[in-house]
């Protein structure tokens, strides 16, 4: 059974820093394109930055350009997404998804497994 679960979320203020784990189980991890996702109230689910599985590339969206990193470790299979200079726009809750083998990292409907996500609120 595959389970993604995602943690470090929380309240902060404008300019702080968080960041978010997903550890993920029951899947070959290193096979997998990882991605962050995130859904506001009244909004549409959002890419938010990927990592590859086959060269590590990464990929972000351009809101967040430059103040997140998104990176793996295989070892341990997780996946983190480093927030810095968080903005209230940033407020959502957080979502890591699995793709195998995946390539089209901005297609959410593409990935094969989810993770419940995990609430960032950010006050102004």
């Amino acid at each position: 059974q595959v389970q993604l679960v995602e943690s470090g979320g929380g309240s902060v203020q404008a300019g702080d820093s968080l960041r978010l784990s997903c550890a993920a189980s029951g899947l070959t991890f290193a096979m997998y394109l990882m991605g962050w996702f995130r859904q506001a109230p009244g909004k549409e689910r959002e890419f938010v930055a990927a990592i590859n599985w086959s060269d590590d590339n990464t990929y972000y969206a351009d809101s967040v350009k430059g103040r997140f990193t998104i990176a793996r470790d295989n070892a341990k299979k997780t996946v983190s997404l480093q927030m810095n200079n968080l903005k209230p726009e940033d407020t959502a809750v957080y979502h890591c998804a699995a793709d195998f083998r995946g390539r089209r990292y901005r297609e959410s409907d593409d990935y094969n497994y989810w993770g419940q996500g995990t609430q960032v609120t950010v006050s102004s």
